[in-house]
């Protein structure tokens, strides 16, 4: 009996498969596999496999298997700084284990920095106010805390919430890192503010004090009529109203 239409077409369409998969495999010459292949394992973030890699250059498995299994020779041979290894089922480029102190304080540096009273104080404003505004934050310590706020974001311990629907700026809130570092596992469990509050009479005190206008003193007029000299002006960014650094010191 001769071949069913349904037949023929299936046996096509294996040939037309077949003609597609050799000429991918012509596409990558056999002298650039080694290359391809790193090219390739540079940019994964998780193991791959022989059929992954050869799908992704083009080449038959077995010959991805010995290419790959002599790039890790090679480097073992030469003590590179990085290893191919197959593990769980894939291959992946690693740091050697001799070159992992160099590596940990490369991922360290700055880390172990401690943070400043400064740093200290926005933090808790963020911690207890979240989310909150940067302007606001400022304004309840009293000075610019555009700096501090910037080391908090690249620590890790802040970061964006959106922004507000009135003014539109950005807030920021604690990060799940700030309550590892801390030890808690959720903001319930920060301390009261209450027991470190000043008492109320005292506080009642601080602020008649500062509603009490202070008489400025009128200087005596000069006999000579000279003008006064004028002061040098502060520099934009500096003077009393501004964070002397950003948020962090030497530990």
């Amino acid at each position: 009996m001769g071949e069913t239409s349904t037949e023929q077409a299936q046996r096509q369409a294996q040939q037309q498969a077949q003609q597609r998969s050799e000429q991918a495999e012509l596409e990558v010459p056999l002298t650039a596999l080694r290359p391809s292949l790193e090219a390739v394992l540079m940019v994964a973030d998780q193991p791959l496999d022989a059929p992954t890699l050869a799908t992704a250059v083009g080449r038959p498995v077995d010959e991805v298997t010995t290419a790959l299994a002599a790039l890790a020779g090679e480097y073992d041979e030469q003590d590179r700084g990085f290893e191919l290894r197959n593990v769980a089922g894939g291959w992946r480029f690693y740091t050697r284990e001799a070159f992992a102190p160099v590596v940990e304080r490369f991922v360290l540096e700055g880390q172990q920095a401690r943070l400043t009273q400064a740093g200290l104080e926005t933090l808790a404003v963020v911690a207890y106010k979240q989310p909150v505004s940067r302007a606001r934050v400022s304004a309840i310590r009293g000075v610019n805390v555009d700096g501090v706020m910037r080391t908090l974001l690249s620590r890790g311990l802040v970061e964006e919430a959106g922004q507000d629907a009135e003014t539109g700026a950005n807030l920021y809130r604690t990060t799940g890192y700030f309550l590892e570092r801390i030890g808690v596992t959720s903001l319930d469990d920060l301390p009261e503010l209450a027991p470190y509050l000043p008492d109320m009479d005292d506080l009642e005190d601080e602020l008649s004090a500062m509603s009490t206008p202070t008489p400025e003193p009128v200087p005596a007029p000069d006999p000579l009529g000279e003008p006064e000299p004028e002061l040098p002006q502060p520099a934009p960014g500096t003077g009393p109203g501004t964070e002397p650094d950003g948020g962090t010191e030497p530990a």
